[in-house]
């Protein structure tokens, strides 16, 4: 009843201290508490842990299905073994390739891990022993990045410190006092939080002109795609690729929002089926499609978790026991306490985590140029499948004041992979103009400089030259930006020869 009606019925009107301290109160009459008490209960608050184990076991059998299928496409050999080059992450150059029986053995060490974080077997070395081994491989060589690549290596090293295997797992067998059912929201939220920040972060990046405005490269893909069956014609249509495009962008930016919600959470699973299928069907992108798919279920609700759980458990002839341990009294209090103190820790650890999460997709605010020419800040920041670029380089190679020159050829040092993946990311032209002045220093030269002939095409537009080729690669600083040495995409130049004068940076 309002203050109005109250009045209207002839009964007394509150007073406004009684108003204020109504305010003050709950529905119910309780007193309303502080929005952080609220928000540390809602966080406090106990979480079954089945859907944290369902991933568990999804993301382990994906990860050694991966590795099967990787070593036995001959990959091991081709983008590990045969290289005699290896472009370094900075910070990472003492990362090497261990020879070939020291690569099998990472891979089989990923191989056994995977499976233990599957299992929940030996749980914590496991789970160290896949993410130490495959982060590992994936910084030898930045040929080699994947968006998917650098999302395994974050969800394994999350894995190390989560109670996935407290549940559903060899270890709870083996030691049941390490059974578990629930466990705070904070701690089942994190990957959740991990996995809808990539979709968020996808999402965001697929909000430019080229994407939305010219429906590129869509518009370039899909028409390669006109033999398939079904909807071979279809994607043959001019509008096919704007609707890709902004139904892409909008699955992208909203998905973990519709998974989240009990109404939507089956029509958006059904939209990631269709919408990675799709994905797996049109583009070779290898395991990405099924991971993330696989990585979705999380979102899903622990009844469905524990109820496949459990009919897994009975074809395997047993029931994991999923009820808590029953503790010491002082042997739980002990340790209850030691979390406690540890938390502080852990939230700290958290806060750095999610914070690195969220800035670095925007580092490449801090620098000039455009980020799809220059790719300052590119990688490690969820852009997938954005653009399509294709270049051709050679590198001249000369005594610095000398007139005579000798033309490299980047094919008698690369391997095709390697090559292709050069020509059109500026921070390898420079690592390789710095190899080769390296080489050509063994081979007697004094004082080599090294000039590149690059040419990139960037989603179907005409090839531009992409660095200054009088501007010695060699001697460039890292620290300066990639505008000095590099050209401006929207320049109109059709030969080196006719080029306004760069400048010199390197004096």
């Amino acid at each position: 009843m309002t203050g109005i009606d109250a009045g209207v019925h002839g009964l007394p009107m509150p007073s406004r201290g009684l108003l204020r301290a109504r305010s003050r109160l709950g529905a119910r009459g309780l007193p309303r508490l502080p929005l952080l008490v609220r928000l540390r209960n809602a966080l406090n608050a106990r979480q079954s842990l089945a859907p944290l184990a369902g991933f568990r076991v999804l993301f382990g059998l994906l990860m050694l299905a991966s590795l099967l299928r990787f070593a036995a496409k001959g990959w091991i050999q081709e983008l590990y073994l045969d290289p005699t080059f290896f472009f370094k992450y900075p910070g990472f150059e003492w990362v090497q390739v261990p020879g070939a029986a020291g690569m099998y053995a990472l891979f089989a060490v990923m191989g056994l891990g995977a499976l233990g974080v599957a299992l929940g077997c030996f749980y914590r070395v496991s789970a160290l022993a896949f993410f130490s081994a495959f982060t590992y491989v994936e910084l030898l060589d930045k040929t080699n990045y994947l968006n998917h690549y650098y999302f395994v290596s974050l969800v394994a090293c999350l894995l190390i410190f989560l109670p996935a295997h407290r549940r559903f797992s060899v270890d709870a067998l083996r030691k049941p006092r390490i059974r578990r059912t629930h466990a705070p929201r904070w701690v089942t939220g994190i990957l959740p939080l991990q996995i809808g920040l990539v979709y968020f972060f996808a999402g965001l990046a697929k909000i430019n002109a080229d994407w939305l405005l010219h429906a590129l490269p869509l518009r370039i893909w899909l028409p390669a795609q006109t033999h398939l069956p079904l909807i071979g014609p279809l994607l043959g249509l001019p509008v096919t690729a704007w609707v890709f495009s902004w139904v892409g962008m909008l699955y992208d930016l909203t998905l973990p929002l519709w998974l989240n919600l009990r109404a939507t959470r089956p029509w958006a699973y059904a939209a990631a089926v269709v919408f990675h299928g799709l994905t797996a069907w049109l583009f070779p992108i290898g395991m990405f499609p099924w991971i993330m798919l696989a990585a979705a279920l999380i979102f899903f609700p622990a009844g469905w978790h524990e109820r496949w759980q459990r009919v897994l458990g009975d074809l395997l002839g047993r029931v994991v026991p999923v009820r808590p341990a029953v503790l010491v009294r002082g042997q739980h209090d002990s340790q209850k306490g030691l979390r406690r103190r540890l938390r502080p820790l852990v939230f700290a650890g958290l806060a750095i985590w999610f914070t690195v999460q969220l800035a670095l997709p925007f580092r490449y605010l801090l620098y000039p140029g455009s980020l799809f020419w220059t790719e300052s800040g590119y990688r490690f920041s969820w852009r997938v499948m954005l653009m399509e670029k294709a270049g051709y380089a050679s590198f001249r190679v000369q005594e610095r004041g000398s007139a005579r020159y000798e033309v490299v050829r980047p094919s008698d040092y690369l391997t095709p992979n390697q090559e292709k993946m050069m020509a059109t990311q500026p921070d390898m032209i420079l690592q390789f103009a710095r190899h080769l002045a390296q080489v050509y220093r063994e081979r007697g030269l004094t004082d080599p400089a090294v000039y590149a002939d690059v040419w990139v095409s960037l989603n179907g537009r005409g090839s531009r030259v992409y660095v200054y080729p009088n501007i010695d690669l060699a001697r460039v600083d890292d620290r300066s930006p990639r505008t000095e040495w590099m050209t401006d995409p929207e320049l109109k130049v059709s030969d080196p020869e006719h080029m306004v004068t760069e400048p010199d940076i390197t004096k």
